[in-house]
């Protein structure tokens, strides 16, 4: 399926949230923030939260600095 993962289009196979942080590489206890079509997704329900083709993801990870 075709999705959007910080504005860069991506052929994934993952069903759910979890699915695909795992396929794009990202490390399970990473701490990042997720949103799914502009909707925040706790970690807790990664692996619940299914997409869609044409889903747009948001994947954030925390900044230092000041």
């Amino acid at each position: 399926m075709q999705i959007l993962v910080n504005d860069k289009h991506h052929d994934v196979t993952a069903a759910n949230l979890a699915a695909l942080l795992d396929e794009l590489g990202y490390d399970v206890t990473a701490r990042i923030a997720t949103a799914v079509d502009g909707c925040f997704v706790a970690a807790g329900r990664r692996a619940t939260h299914s997409l869609h083709d044409g889903a747009r993801v948001e994947i954030l990870a925390p900044m230092q600095g000041g």
